[in-house]
């Protein structure tokens, strides 16, 4: 028996969401854990958990960011992040809460059916280890 992952199947898929949002850099902590939603998996929402360590400047939005260290390593354990496309592990927060809920609401329905782990297609990571949602991309970076 296998412990890996199974490779995402990579099906783009508008996020109409996450780049409107209104979360400020206050809203999470050092140490909070959070995750950045990629997917959709066996009717449920999946994305990255992550671990918010640091406030760092997210150059792709030329904003307030957050460091991010992933507990399981990999190639890339540690990445910067705009606060948009968090949502809180850790505590039950409101805000959190409403998005996640708005994300099912608008995902689960089109990716319904088998158990594959689909990407979305939303994030990628720049040279600078800086995670850039596919709409926050300035200049071809």
């Amino acid at each position: 028996m296998s412990l890996t992952p199974p490779t995402p199947v990579f099906a783009p898929t508008p996020d109409p969401l996450t780049p409107d949002r209104d979360i400020t850099h206050a809203h999470f902590r050092a140490g909070d854990t959070v995750v950045v939603l990629k997917g959709v998996a066996g009717g449920e929402l999946w994305g990255d958990a992550l671990r918010v360590i640091a406030p760092s400047w997210h150059t792709p939005t030329d904003e307030n960011g957050w460091r991010l260290r992933d507990s399981t390593g990999g190639a890339q354990s540690y990445i910067t992040a705009h606060p948009r496309y968090l949502v809180h592990l850790s505590r039950r927060c409101p805000d959190c809460l409403i998005h996640l809920r708005a994300m099912e609401d608008r995902l689960l329905p089109k990716h319904t059916g088998d158990n594959t782990l689909i990407d979305c297609g939303w994030y990628t990571t720049t040279a600078l280890n800086q995670l850039v949602h596919i709409a926050d991309v300035r200049g071809g970076r």
